[in-house]
């Protein structure tokens, strides 16, 4: 039977995901790998002068052909993780993180880009395709190609073993997750929480032959017990276990432990940074990004810090109050949640809870595809019999003004079990020149919301709201560019902390009201949110900016001096230097047992190591932008612009001289400290 992996594809007919199997995956990697070492070294083998045509090109076809295969296994790895896809995507990754080091460090490739660099034909070459020649060179140089042989291969080695190390940390987190279940008998526990939690907090005990009702640690049943719940202790019952998910204390103590994990991985990374010259992992990382160096991005959060803690010192009193008239004498973290929430019913007349019914999903991305159509005129329309990997799951497509189709993605939105946490969005294909034609851009939008009722719509909360249209900003960035070159396509080749443009980007309509007084409608009546409380969401954009400010700052700032200030004799200090990141910006300490960076998946397991500074500074882009958008009173003419000069563009060219092509000037903080409601009061 023939491999549905390995079986021809048309150009742009959709990944046969209803016939994939994980026994698939292993068979196919290898028929692929193999095939692509022999074309490579045939195509070395030629002895004529290298071109785009002679070496590009057909590099570029090579790595589709290996993505056709490795994507769909890696993405079912993230969003259906049994153990048999788990047990082929940890077979695969190995094969496939060598092939890459073996492209990367090859000497004889290395060479054919440093020809084409320095030949005649460089000349001839487009802007686009110049970036491409000396980003691949760049990109050899951070692989350690100019390195000594023995020092080559402890490179490659480290880089195996981080591979394999991060697959692993993401693996403790989902299995501690998943393992971790509050059994709760007695129904006045959940004093607080909303019926249609209680529902499905039963219908989970259910499914595992138990009375009453189940509590767990994915995110919608988390949020729900620390934001409703009165109960105190229960409260701190899940805190305690969601704090502690995958260390070396708490309910799970010892299980799933990530600490080892995240010692070597650091010590690999400063490793493997020295190799190439670097004085730190940090230094390393800023080699691809749009900072300059780890202390300017230092200056940056501390700048930000200091603008942001007084604010949330006074928003932490404000709830302090509030517990106090609870009895409740020194507000803890498992109470912030609680009393921010009550404080939000009592200052601005909002709950989530009284705001769901008005975010059906289904009207909720009916508005987002109204201001997509709006802002960038482009329609969005459901697919009918596209494969998809589970029933939840839908795939959509873009068009243009003529209603030609110009991309498409799939959108899995709801949390179950064997998907990992959070929400995301990646690649299935990007847009790709070929000799059969034009190639469109997927994009997988995945999720992890409350799953409906049966017989009713999903019901979101505001916050979720802003995950959709953040996660569908990055979709539009690989889903609008207009670039034919893969490798600066959509979102790559885009530096790291510029990458977050287009999402945060999105947020701010969120609180537009157009925008919200074209989708906030009640699920069973149909009337609109009110106008008083349209108002006051509007309002709630500030509503303890400076609390959420610190805590991203926290992270920041932990992530970026783990990474600079590692010193092999001392090891990792990951919670030395968290204690004293939270001295110093955090308004509230946790207690001694909390473990966040032990679920820190971004850094330890995503592309955010020494990175994840790139939300704040991003941020500073995404508000400016937006502020073009009000300076211009929305103009249709504004949204063209944004779409054919950041979004269209992709990698193809630095992320500043983007943004100052569209802004007209260098990017300026005053929109984001006045969206947030930081800037200091007029005297």
């Amino acid at each position: 039977m023939e491999n549905p992996l390995l079986a021809p594809r048309r150009l742009n007919e959709p990944v046969p995901f209803a016939a994939l199997r994980p026994e698939h995956a292993g068979p196919a990697l290898d028929e692929v790998l193999a095939a692509n070492r022999r074309e490579i070294a045939a195509l070395l083998a030629d002895a004529g002068e290298p071109g785009w045509d002679r070496l590009v090109r057909p590099l570029d076809e090579l790595s589709e052909r290996l993505s056709r295969v490795w994507g769909p296994i890696s993405h079912l790895f993230s969003v259906c993780s049994t153990p048999e896809w788990r047990a082929a995507f940890n077979a695969g990754l190995p094969k496939v993180t060598d092939y890459g080091l073996e492209l990367s460090q090859s000497e004889p490739l290395f060479r054919a880009y440093e020809r084409l660099a320095a030949s005649p034909a460089y000349a001839s070459l487009n802007a686009t395709q110049q970036k491409i020649v000396q980003d691949a060179l760049r990109d050899f140089r951070l692989s350690g190609i100019g390195l000594p042989p023995e020092q080559k291969n402890r490179y490659r080695e480290i880089a195996m073993r981080l591979s394999e190390l991060q697959a692993k940390f993401e693996e403790h987190v989902m299995d501690a997750i998943q393992a971790f279940g509050h059994h709760v008998t007695d129904e006045s526990e959940l004093d607080g929480m909303s019926a249609d939690a209680r529902q499905q907090a039963a219908e989970k005990a259910a499914e595992k032959n138990l009375p009453g009702w189940l509590l767990t640690l994915d995110l919608p049943s988390y949020l729900t017990v620390m934001t409703q719940c009165r109960n105190r202790r229960l409260r701190e019952t899940l805190y305690e276990a969601y704090a502690t998910r995958a260390s070396d204390v708490g309910p799970q103590a010892g299980q799933f432990d990530n600490g080892p994990l995240m010692e070597e991985i650091l010590a690999l990374r400063h490793e493997q940074s020295k190799l190439l010259g670097f004085a730190n992992y940090a230094e390393r990382s800023l080699a691809t990004k749009m900072a300059d160096s780890p202390d300017e991005v230092e200056r940056f959060l501390l700048d930000l810090a200091q603008r942001a803690k007084p604010r949330a010192e006074a928003e932490l009193a404000e709830m302090a109050q509030l517990a106090a008239a609870d009895g409740i004498a020194t507000l803890a973290p498992w109470d912030t949640a609680y009393y921010s929430e009550r404080l939000k019913e009592q200052t601005l007349g909002l709950s989530d809870e009284a705001l769901r019914p008005y975010f059906p999903l289904p009207k909720v991305l009916g508005g987002l595809f109204s201001l997509i159509e709006r802002v960038y005129g482009r329609r969005i329309v459901p697919e009918e019999n596209v494969p998809v990997w589970h029933p939840d799951v839908r795939s959509y497509a873009l068009l243009d003004e003529s209603g030609q189709r110009t991309g498409s993605f799939y959108l899995d939105p709801y949390a179950r079990k064997d998907k990992r946490g959070g929400a995301w969005m990646d690649e299935c294909q990007t847009r790709r020149r070929t000799a059969e034609g034009l190639q469109l851009p997927v994009a997988y939008l995945v999720c992890n919301f409350r799953p409906p009722m049966k017989g009713e719509p999903a019901l979101l909360t505001h916050d979720e709201v802003l995950t959709l249209f953040h996660e569908f900003g990055h979709g539009l960035h690989l889903l609008l560019t207009q670039v034919d070159e893969p490798s600066v396509a959509g979102i790559n080749g885009v530096e790291w902390d510029a990458v977050e443009l287009p999402s945060q980007f999105m947020e701010n309509w969120c609180y537009d009201r157009q925008t919200l007084s074209g989708f906030a409608r009640h699920y069973r009546t149909g009337e609109p949110l009110p106008e008083e409380l349209l108002e006051k969401l509007r309002g709630s954009r500030v509503f303890q900016s400076g609390l959420s400010t610190v805590r991203q700052l926290e992270f920041a700032l932990f992530d970026l001096r783990l990474h600079r200030d590692y010193d092999p004799a001392r090891g990792a200090a990951v919670l030395s230097t968290l204690q004293a990141v939270r001295r110093e910006v955090a308004v509230i300490q946790p207690p001694a047992y909390n473990r966040m960076p032990w679920s820190f998946g971004h850094i330890f397991a995503g592309g955010y190591a020494a990175g994840y500074y790139s939300y704040k500074w991003a941020e500073v882009l995404s508000a400016d932008a937006f502020a073009a958008f009000e300076e211009t009173d929305f103009s249709p003419e504004t949204g063209h612009r944004f779409r054919d000069t950041i979004l269209a563009n992709g990698g193809s060219r630095r992320a500043r001289e983007l943004f100052e092509a569209f802004r007209g000037r260098e990017p300026s903080i005053e929109p984001l400290l006045r969206h947030s409601g930081l800037l200091p009061a007029a005297a």
